[in-house]
């Protein structure tokens, strides 16, 4: 396990064929004096300026409370946290960005407004931005002075954002482009002071920056929207826009690599905030159970409450695991492009491009978790859950629009396994000499292994080694069945994308107890033990599921028996009585009174 290429790190995807020291993670139990402060503060804003103002801003009777409370934010800090110091910002790491990014996710439409204008909003220019554009942009977005949007959805262009139909023509002196078009969707639509747009010059795809107050600009009413209700969101209307050519951003017909490289950061990043509203959801559910009077006792003393909140807490400390170990692979893979001589911006860019198939598969686990335990949350209060007078309406409804935000799940699916795919096709990644050994073990007998590992999560190892083995077995057939015919096959791909999921998280969570363990001894670790003993008893079923869906969807006649055999071979897992370790996990919940891991 631990060679000298598996200790600089992994590449993006070679989680499928590699394995990673536990010791070369980052794990939360980490975090410094200087991050917790961070965290803390997070908090503390939240706490006196977020929430006792989050059911007026969902009114939209105040529209000035958004704009604001971001400027607050701004005062503090907050908005230019991951700006360099140059220009006035903290200059912080890009783990402590993300810690921060998930405390403030418990801010309901706050958060929404936060993340568009630190991230779509501000980044673009970041990373894009001329020395004149960023001298011009980064103080005043970092300190909150001016509030930034991202103009990219159309009526006709949603995922397919390069179907946009708005355009810009140089002005015949050609000193000026001339936008017209219609944006919609646009998060903070109604407030920004700078709109980053997406428009085609002679059919190029290319963005631009453009100040709000420039004549031709309008700005339609705001959205209805079934939750995050107290965000702006509205259309944005370009009638004859003369921005100045100084103006566009980045090359011509380039747009896409502002557009796409961007969504790499929103997507982890949105996962980030997914544990930040989880959490809080889960301390709300704990606390509930615990003041629940039905039958003469707490509704937490009921094994069908505890399954609930041990649910909630091992699929939310899994995507944690998850979230971070990426988190930490893309911080790594910046200094390691930092000290090649890149820029800061480059940089930036080229970590999470380089982990772009984990960004887009932790999007789809973090808003598909949310959903999870916010949806629990409900039950959990019961017709409580229902009433809007009690807090789980507003997280329920607010949590839906994560599935839809930065790429559908549908699309993050599809894109992080096709990601792989050309990866390997170019010889990035090398899936096909891992595939054909693994081929060759279908016609043999099964290895059953030495015994010599008698570590407590011995079982666990093997377990995640054998699911890495069921992905590879199935795509590999499926590509060799199906070749160029494959890309149309979004059903098939779907369920490749849930096996790889399932079995990232399973081997993050592995890892962060491994870690743990050897830190702070096996029996300081017993409730973690359980979620990771639990998961990877769970996720072992669900990879089982996906990849017989798979394999149907291509295989016939001995190649279908040969696949499902293979399957069962690897997916299978010794009994593990799930319903003792949740209660274990329930009961020190319910004792601390929240979430507490």
């Amino acid at each position: 396990m631990n060679t000298t290429a598996e200790k600089a790190g992994l590449n993006g995807g070679e989680f499928l064929i590699k394995e990673t020291d536990p010791m070369s993670i980052f794990i939360p139990e980490e975090w410094n004096e200087e991050q917790t402060m961070i965290a803390q503060s997070c908090s503390d804003f939240l706490e006196k300026e977020v929430h006792p103002n989050v059911a007026a801003m969902d009114t939209m009777k105040h529209p000035e409370m958004m704009p604001r409370i971001l400027k607050d934010a701004g005062e503090l800090g907050l908005l230019g946290a991951g700006l360099p110091e140059e220009y006035g910002g903290m200059g912080l790491d890009f783990l402590s960005q993300m810690l921060l990014t998930e405390k403030l996710g418990a801010g309901h439409s706050f958060a929404v407004g936060f993340s568009a204008h630190t991230g779509i909003g501000t980044l673009p220019t970041l990373y894009f931005g001329t020395k004149e554009q960023k001298d011009k942009y980064l103080q005043k977005l970092g300190s909150g002075e001016w509030l930034a949007s991202y103009c990219l959805t159309e009526p006709g262009s949603g995922s397919d954002a390069l179907g946009a139909k708005t355009t810009a023509v140089l002005t015949e002196d050609g000193k000026s482009y001339v936008i017209n078009g219609q944006k919609i969707w646009i998060t903070n639509g109604g407030f920004a002071d700078v709109f980053t747009v997406f428009a085609k010059i002679d059919g190029k795809f290319t963005g631009f920056l453009v100040d709000a107050n420039t004549e031709g600009i309008s700005r339609g009413a705001e959205a209805h929207k079934m939750g995050i209700k107290g965000s702006s969101t509205c259309e944005i209307f370009f009638q004859d826009v003369v921005v100045p050519k100084e103006n566009l951003l980045g090359e011509i017909g380039k747009g896409h690599k502002i557009a796409f490289n961007i969504l790499n950061i929103g997507r982890i990043k949105l996962a980030a905030a997914a544990i930040g509203g989880s959490k809080m959801a889960i301390d709300v559910s704990v606390k509930y159970a615990n003041e629940r009077q039905q039958f003469g006792v707490a509704i937490g003393t009921f094994g069908a409450i505890q399954h609930k909140l041990a649910e909630q807490a091992i699929r939310v400390w899994v995507m944690e695991s998850a979230v971070y170990r990426a988190s930490k692979d893309i911080q790594d893979k910046e200094h390691e492009l930092l000290a090649s001589g890149k820029t800061y911006a480059e940089a930036l860019l080229g970590g999470a491009e380089e982990f772009a198939i984990e960004c887009a598969l932790l999007k789809v686990l973090g808003s598909e978790v949310v959903d999870f335990v916010v949806d629990e949350g409900v039950q959990i209060f019961g017709g409580n859950g229902f009433s809007a007078d009690f807090p789980m309406d507003r997280a329920y409804r607010d949590a839906r629009i994560n599935r839809i935000f930065e790429g559908t799940n549908e699309i993050n699916r599809l894109l992080g396994i096709d990601m792989i795919l050309k990866r390997a096709l170019k010889g990035q990644i090398d899936l096909m000499g891992p595939i054909q050994k693994i081929m060759g073990e279908l016609t043999s007998i099964p290895d059953r292994g030495s015994n010599d590992d008698d570590s407590v999560m011995a079982a666990e190892k093997k377990a995640v080694k054998a699911f890495k083995k069921s992905i590879l077995m199935v795509s590999g057939a499926a590509v060799q069945q199906l070749m160029e015919k494959m890309q149309n096959e979004q059903e098939l791909i779907m369920s490749l994308a849930d096996m790889g999921i399932y079995i990232y998280a399973a081997e993050s969570a592995l890892l962060r107890v491994q870690k743990l363990i050897a830190l702070r001894g096996e029996e300081a670790c017993k409730d973690e033990i359980a979620m990771v003993k639990t998961y990877v008893y769970d996720a072992a079923d669900a990879i089982n599921k996906a990849g017989k869906d798979a394999i149907n969807a291509f295989a016939e006649g001995d190649m279908l028996r040969m696949l499902h055999m293979g399957l069962k071979r690897y997916t299978k897992v010794a009994p593990v009585n799930t319903k003792e370790l949740r209660r274990q996990i329930a009961g020190t919940m319910l004792e601390a009174n929240g979430y507490t891991y």
